[in-house]
Parts: structure tokens; C-alpha cells; sequence
């Protein structure tokens, strides 16, 4: 043993060491997640029913997943909402982050104060805030409320005359309802945008300041050493918190409650699984797809 502990290569133990560094999670998933992810197929495929001798499961093949698409009410509807809207969320989530963790990275008075108030969503999103959020005050507070939301009266954070004042100045349609949607979004982009800024902070803090001192001797502006020097820098961790919104964005939506709502209140164990899986699908799909194209243009050092 000991021969072959002085035979291992530098690689050889920089593998081991991974291993054992997985090891929990492979632990972890393997009796805590396989078994459930084993029945929840089945459970697809199938249609569970409460019996005198138990729960039995009566193999129904893609019934499940026919009813979902072609048949069920809310379930195309629902998905095609939480695709858009992570589609909608996921760029304004990024940019403001990376602009929050640029401004944070500098030196000023207060900036611990500061970050913590940006972070303080984060702290906040569980427990009793993240209740009250979910009912309707918070709601009906950003919305303006009831039937006179439309005619503005109320409204705390409503895009007011900037769709008209950008279209009358000429501006694509297109990016107007994308940018009032950023403005109407605003509370929901910054009590997401916690985890990123912090990721990204970090980022910035690890490049070597020597970089930015070169490029000051050499005439190079803020402008031009954000993108030449900071911008490739951080894109590595700009892929991972895309990763990260992207996952985030579909963990807990209208989608997620539909699929709860389906098992434990209808107790259609079935049809929730069929859900779940083509739900999972389209995730990993978005995800490899966003993953393949990002990933591309990182650059490491």
C-alpha cells in the first residue's frame, strides 16, 4: 500500500482527492434521490391507486403524458409562462447583478453596509417574508391592486408613461415592452439577484489589480478595461450564474405549484410525474442549449 501511495502520479491524486470530495453528494444521491427518481418514472407510467391491500400501480404507458399535453387545461399554458419568463428574467438578472457587484467592488464608505443590503433579500426569501410575499399584499402593493391597476392609480412600481415616451421617440417596439418589463419586473429581478452579485463580486476581488495598473499605463479608458480586461475575466462565473438563474427561475413558479397541486391535493400521483419528467426535460434542454452556446465564448486563463 505504501509503494503504491509513493507510485501515484500528481494527477492519479488530484483524482482520488475528487472522488473523495464527491463522495457525500454520491452517498446522498444514491439513498436519498435514486429510489425516488425510480418511482417517480413509474409513477409516470402508470396510474396509482389506494387498494384494500395498499397503494397498486396499473400500467397505463403515455396516457399520463398524452392528458398532459393534449388534454389538461393549464399544463401547455403554465409551461410556455415559465419558459418566457425565464427567457425575460434570466438577462435583466445578470446584467443587474453584474452592474450591483461592479459598483460594490469599489472603494467607498459604507460599502459593507451596501453590500449587505443587496444581499438581504436572499436572507429574507424564507420564513415568514417569504409567505407574506407569496400571498396577495406584496402583490396588490407593486400591481396597484384590483381593477384600477390598469389606470395607474396606486401603482408603486409600474412603468407609468415610459412605453409612450419610448415609442413616440422612435424606438423598436420590441425593446419597449422589454425594457417597461424590466422596470414592472424591478422587485423581482433585485430579490433574485442576491446569490449572483455575490458570485460575481467575489470574481471581480480575485482579479489581479496589476492588470488594471497595466492598462492605466497604457491610456486604456474604464470603458476599455471593463471589457478588455474584466469583462473575459469573469465570464467563466457569468456561465455559472446563468446556470444558476436559469435552475432558480423553474424551482419555484406557477409550473412547480400546478405539479404540487396535481399530487398532494388531487393526489393524481400520475399525472403529476408525467409533469414533473417532461418539465425536467425541458430544463435540461434549455439548459445544455444555453450551457453549449455561453460556454463557447468563456474565457480561461
Amino acid at each position: 500500500m505504501l509503494t503504491r501511495r509513493s507510485k501515484m502520479s500528481l494527477e492519479e491524486r488530484k483524482g482520488l482527492w475528487g472522488w473523495l470530495f464527491i463522495a457525500p453528494w454520491l452517498v446522498g444521491f444514491t439513498l436519498l434521490f435514486a429510489v425516488p427518481l425510480f418511482q417517480s418514472v413509474r409513477y409516470s407510467f402508470s396510474e396509482l391507486s389506494l387498494t384494500a391491500s395498499g397503494l397498486q400501480l396499473d400500467y397505463t404507458a403515455l396516457a399520463n403524458y398524452r392528458y398532459s399535453v393534449m388534454q389538461h387545461v393549464d399544463y401547455n399554458r403554465t409551461l410556455v409562462e415559465a419558459v418566457v419568463n425565464m427567457i425575460v428574467n434570466v438577462p435583466l438578472i445578470i446584467i443587474f447583478s453584474l452592474f450591483v457587484a461592479t459598483l460594490l467592488n469599489q472603494r467607498f464608505k459604507g460599502r459593507m453596509a451596501a453590500r449587505a443590503i443587496f444581499f438581504l433579500p436572499v436572507i429574507l426569501a424564507s420564513g415568514v417574508i417569504a409567505s407574506i410575499e407569496s400571498g396577495d399584499y406584496l402583490q396588490s402593493a407593486m400591481m396597484g391592486g384590483g381593477a384600477d391597476s390598469n389606470a395607474g392609480s396606486g401603482s408603486m412600481l409600474r412603468s407609468f408613461e415610459l412605453e409612450k415616451l419610448l415609442l413616440q421617440s422612435g424606438m423598436n417596439e420590441f425593446f419597449v415592452v422589454y425594457l417597461t418589463g424590466a422596470v414592472d419586473r424591478i422587485y423581482e429581478i433585485v430579490s433574485a439577484s442576491g446569490v449572483q452579485i455575490i458570485i460575481f463580486l467575489a470574481g471581480l476581488q480575485s482579479i489581479a489589480p496589476q492588470l488594471y495598473e497595466a492598462s492605466k499605463i497604457e491610456g486604456a479608458t474604464g470603458y476599455e478595461a471593463f471589457w478588455k480586461i474584466t469583462f473575459p475575466m469573469i465570464s467563466p462565473l457569468i456561465l455559472t450564474n446563468v446556470i444558476y438563474t436559469v435552475i432558480d427561475s423553474f424551482t419555484n413558479n406557477d409550473m412547480t405549484m400546478l405539479i404540487q397541486e396535481t399530487a398532494f391535493q388531487q393526489f393524481n400521483f400520475g399525472l403529476s410525474a408525467a409533469m414533473s419528467w417532461m418539465y425536467f426535460l425541458i430544463i435540461a434542454v434549455i439548459l445544455f442549449i444555453t450551457t453549449y452556446l455561453i460556454s463557447k465564448k468563456v474565457f480561461y486563463q
